[in-house]
């Protein structure tokens, strides 16, 4: 865990001074840099020293062996991991034959900033080799949104007190010595120098390199070239080899004199094109970006995250660490998704190879909802991806004996890669999360062309699987068994709360839009009858409830469980799965991440406000919060049922995750569900902002930790912004229609450029729910 502070804290910038070596493995996740296509994480220029180096192309990955004690049917036989491609950050220095590492000399000075309004790393430092010369190095780096296959480096070199002899050395290199991505060593050996040289060229200050992988069959392509500026001193030369091509620039600098290199990296790969075609994409993308320019390309960027930020800025006033971490967090989320295209978002973005790169249903339950109301556009295209994966989701549940399409619990391309069964298998509630994302996007966005393209098959698909998953009993009442809801600490139990209620929105919502769209739900099959099923199941979902504690059960039977030992488990011994046997846990009272909670957010008009209050605080002592996905949405409850404080005690937890290592792995990776839930926390949370149809309601209400909360949300054409003070909130609809929303139940009218302000009411106090101990937010081992 990061345990000091390393970052200054800033509104838009996050600076790292000094540079600490044993903390390069969670700052290079942290500076990574993508668009949702191509990610670097963000080591340092000169390669070494590093945690992990990682150069990332969504979708691009490697298979191997999956690993079982004793095999089973149904299980997949190959998993999926993302592999470091081809990297093109590297720019080697050498000052009078000294190579340039901070491990050796002395390090004047070093400073890093990430500038979240133009998207750039800067690095700027001073160093002195052993033999006595200085330099001072400065480098900015981009991964440019607007040019989705471009990367781009700055590099400049200045002599600072006596003339220095330079080189550098700019790379392209493959498959590079990393740390043992797996402990399975039949999965090591795949992954280890998967890529196979094709073609290797270097001419002029041109590089280029062509691989493809020795199992998954696919063929990346990566090119670079260069521009620079020195003396008249300064030659170059090239050279290139199966794994590597090099330009290196040779320079004599005065004291004050300087060498720059701007140099721009062109990606592509292809499973299907020939090795021309991927050769002369990456050719184009780069004379495209030469054409460009290094200035305008930081130009591009500027004025994207310009437009993304008056759409998706998140203000607060009171708490300073908390806006600079939900802006990195709103920024790290954008460029998850913003270029991904018809890919997956995974888990980690590109920002380290976190869960072998796989996605989740993380994406559309965390990540999709944030994107809906700031970013549509990339939600289209993660849906689009998912029903691109249809044909192998329709072969997993006819390989399970089910209809309609069993999505894959972890992927990367579409085929579950998931070992263990209970999750892999029973995870389930994937089909509904797909669906609410659908749903949202649609009613958000009024975009039929999606619904009718891409939306309502992905409806109809889900919707199916549940009516051969599930079962009406003899009183009629509709029953899923035998599944694993979002708590992974249960597994397969029956009528998990979330699962059937989310299933239930799923069949209506395939109903609905099949009325719609009644062409289209023919050309798919799905006739009257099949649609008056959907709303007959969803109708008689059975939810179990317990009556004498007056709370709903998270599946049937679990508050009759033994209530897990937590003043026998030391602090230590979080999270549980690594110390305790699944065996143990599955058959006790304790909760990985919300579950109930999380259904009572996303399903609000199921549960009255009492029976949230009266639901949480039974959940509350036995969460404890060993999952990332928990603490934001136990903020939004907290929020709702009164608690302001824990509220924003969770939300600062979300949001502080990676830049504080709560869960101490951030070096994999940065956890984009948690970020895209620090949004959750504030907007659903302290704005109370639901969305149900063709309802916009708000429900503001701000902990005592602060003053202000501003943000804007787009929907239905408009751009509305909501700003909520400790008194009441104000409504300026800045763009589009007139339209109508809800505050704290009463309808406000807005109408176009004018502010309408309305008071909050007071809250209902409620006694504070007690957590488990060693697990309240803000107390981590």
């Amino acid at each position: 865990m990061i345990t000091a502070p390393c970052f200054s804290v800033d509104a838009w910038t996050l600076k790292e001074t000094p540079l600490l070596l044993d903390l390069l493995p969670q700052s290079e996740s942290i500076f990574a840099l993508s668009n949702g296509h191509v990610g670097w994480r963000g080591n340092l220029d000169e390669g070494e020293p590093h945690g992990m180096p990682g150069s990332y192309l969504n979708g691009f990955f490697e298979v191997h062996p999956l690993p079982y004690a004793e095999g089973g049917y149904g299980y997949p036989e190959s998993g999926q991991t993302a592999i470091n491609v081809t990297n093109g950050k590297v720019i080697r220095l050498l000052v009078d034959d000294e190579p340039f590492d901070l491990r050796y000399g002395r390090l004047r000075s070093h400073e890093r900033t990430l500038d979240l309004r133009t998207g750039l790393l800067r690095r700027h430092c001073e160093w002195t080799s052993p033999a006595g010369c200085s330099v001072r190095v400065t480098s900015t780096r981009l991964v440019s949104f607007t040019q989705r296959s471009i990367a781009a480096v700055a590099y400049e070199v200045e002599a600072v007190d006596t003339p220095v002899r330079i080189v550098v050395q700019s790379e392209l290199i493959a498959n590079e010595q990393l740390p043992a991505a797996s402990s399975d060593p039949r999965a090591a050996a795949a992954l280890e120098s998967p890529l196979v040289s094709e073609e290797n060229q270097a001419w002029g200050n041109r590089l280029l390199l062509v691989h493809s992988t020795r199992n998954s069959k696919m063929r990346i392509g990566t090119a670079a070239d260069h521009t620079v500026h020195g003396t008249g001193k300064t030659d170059t030369r090239s050279e290139s080899s199966a794994d590597i091509a090099r330009l290196t620039v040779t320079s004599q600098l005065a004291p004050g004199e300087k060498l720059r290199i701007e140099k721009m990296v062109a990606y592509g790969w292809s499973r299907i094109r020939s090795l021309p075609a991927v050769r002369d994409q990456v050719e184009a993308a780069l004379a495209a970006a030469g054409s460009t320019g290094w200035q305008e390309l930081v130009e591009q960027q500027r004025s994207y995250l310009k437009a993304f930020w008056e759409r998706s800025d998140v203000e607060i006033d009171g708490d300073e660490d908390l806006q600079q971490a939900v802006r990195f967090a709103l920024f790290h989320v954008l460029q998850a998704g913003a270029r991904a295209e018809q890919r997956a978002i995974p888990a980690k973005g590109l920002t380290g190879t976190g869960y072998g790169g796989h996605t989740f249903w993380d994406t559309e339950t965390f990540v999709l909802p944030l994107l809906t109301y700031t970013s549509p556009h990339a939600v289209a295209e993660a849906l689009r991806w998912r029903q691109s994966t249809l044909p192998a989701a329709r072969d997993r549940a006819r390989q399970l004996g089910l209809r309609g399409a069993a999505f894959p619990w972890r992927t990367i391309d579409g085929a579950e890669c998931s070992a263990y069964w209970p999750a892999g298998t029973a995870g389930f509630h994937i089909n509904a999360d797909i669906a609410d994302a659908v749903i949202r996007y649609v009613s958000a966005t009024g975009d039929y062309d999606f619904a009718r393209a891409s939306g309502l098959e992905l409806l109809v698909e889900t919707a199916r699987l549940w009516m051969s998953l599930g079962y009406h009993d003899d009183e009629g009442a509709f029953h899923i068994n035998g599944v694993t809801g979002p708590d992974e600490y249960s597994a397969i139990i029956d009528d998990n709360v979330y699962t059937n209620v989310m299933a239930a929105r799923n069949l209506r919502g395939a109903a609905e839009a099949a009325d719609r769209l009644p062409d289209e739900a023919a050309s798919l099959g799905a006739d009257d009858k099949e649609t008056a099923a959907w709303r007959s199941a969803a109708e008689s979902m059975h939810l179990p409830y317990n009556d004498k504690l007056g709370v709903h059960e998270q599946y049937s039977g679990f508050t009759q469980y033994e209530p897990w030992d937590f003043a026998a488990t030391r602090p230590e011994q979080y999270p549980l799965l690594l110390h305790f046997p699944y065996f143990d846990i599955y058959r006790k009272q304790v909760v990985k991440q919300a579950d109930l909670v999380l259904a009572m957010y996303l399903c609000s008009e199921c549960f009255d406000i009492e029976q949230k209050a009266r639901n949480f605080a039974y959940y509350e002592p036995f969460t404890v919060r060993d999952s990332s996905l928990s603490a934001c949405c136990q903020a939004v409850l907290a929020a709702e049922v009164g608690h302001d404080q824990l509220a924003y005690k969770y939300a600062v937890e979300a949001a502080l995750i990676d830049l504080n290592d709560l869960h101490m792995n951030t070096r994999d990776g940065l956890h984009i569900a948690s970020l895209a839930g620090t949004w959750m926390a504030l907007v659903c949370g302290f704005g109370g902002m639901r969305h149900n149809g063709y309802r916009l309601s708000f429900v503001p209400r701000l902990p005592k930790k602060l003053r202000r909360l501003a943000f804007p949300v787009e929907i239905w054409g408009r751009r509305l912004r909501v700003e909520i003070t400790t008194g009441g909130a104000t409504y300026t609809l800045l763009a589009g229609d007139a339209m109508s929303i809800t505050h704290h139940g009463e309808a406000v009218s807005l109408e176009p450029g004018v502010s309408v302000s309305c008071r909050t009411p007071d809250a209902v106090r409620r006694p504070p729910p007690q957590q488990p101990p060693s697990r309240r937010p803000g107390h981590h081992p």
